[in-house]
């Protein structure tokens, strides 16, 4: 039984997931017609020898201030790098620095499809006196796949469906449509966000067992079922100080909703709002195989 549910959680998903990107391409459907294909990048450094390049890779650092595991009321500073690699004169493509880390198998002006991993912190409860006593979570990685729609030049819908490795075994998926505008050396985005999980995924970082609730004394036993687990929105600047160097700054608040919302844990922390601020440096540079 559990692993039918799993698989019909898992399902509905990719269906939500489905239907959300067809209701958004809908949307801006009405622009294809006055809207060119995505410009290709002009910033290209020619090798000195004059030969082509084989690859334009990108390497990021960035630092981020936000909640310390799921749901949680207190906030920390953690940095993390990334890594994105075209080929020189494929079209320009916006990346929020909320993405996933991936690289695009199949890529065209509209549309870009490949893997893409996240990395999930870990839940210390002897780190939070209101919860402790609840099972501890381990750093959790999740590698899946993307998919990204270009409908206009200045639009950008972006799914991901990924499955956990480590701190969690469930499937998780994300959804942001972004507005891009470029003026000069910037690059302004802001857009929604959408995040869903199944029951194994809800249940490690927000159920509550019963063997839990024993240790804490002030938590009841929960059981989370799948499903959407937050919506919110996010803000990125970046700025261009040469073909080579930029720099990032971005904004994100998400809200905990359905069985994420309603968990003991979040309540007892008061924490269905979830900030996140950062910031981060990209240095781009031709790679010869």
């Amino acid at each position: 039984m559990t692993r039918l549910t799993t698989v019909m959680e898992t399902n509905l998903m990719i269906r939500v997931l489905a239907v959300s990107f067809a209701a958004l391409a809908a949307a801006a459907a009405p622009a294809f017609a006055a809207d060119a294909p995505l410009d290709v990048e002009t910033t290209v450094v020619a090798p000195s020898d004059g030969v082509q390049p084989d690859w334009r890779v990108t390497l990021k650092a960035t630092g981020v201030v936000g909640p310390e595991f799921e749901g949680a009321r207190d906030y920390s500073v953690t940095g993390y790098p990334g890594l994105s690699i075209r080929r020189p004169g494929q079209p320009w493509k916006f990346g929020a620095p909320d993405d996933g880390f991936g690289f695009a198998l199949f890529d065209s002006a509209m549309f870009q499809i490949g893997p893409v991993a996240r990395i999930k912190s870990k839940r210390d409860s002897s780190d939070e006196r209101r919860i402790r006593g609840v099972h501890d979570v381990d750093w959790a990685v999740e590698p899946g796949v993307f998919v990204e729609f270009y409908p206009t030049t200045n639009t950008r819908i972006r799914g991901e469906l990924r499955h956990g490795v480590g701190g969690h075994d469930g499937f998780v998926g994300d959804i942001a449509a972004d507005w891009i505008e470029r003026f000069g050396a910037f690059t302004v985005s802001a857009g929604p966000r959408l995040s869903l999980g199944d029951s194994d995924f809800m249940n490690e970082y927000f159920g509550v067992t019963t063997r839990d609730a024993l240790r804490n004394g002030r938590l009841s036993r929960y059981k989370a079922d799948g499903g959407i687990k937050s919506v919110g929105a996010a803000a990125a600047v970046t700025y261009d100080w040469t073909p080579n160097w930029s720099t990032t700054a971005f904004g994100a608040y998400n809200r905990l909703v359905g069985d994420a919302a309603d968990s003991p844990i979040v309540r007892r922390l008061k924490s269905k709002d979830q900030f996140t601020v950062g910031l981060g440096v990209a240095y781009t540079f031709d790679f010869n195989w």
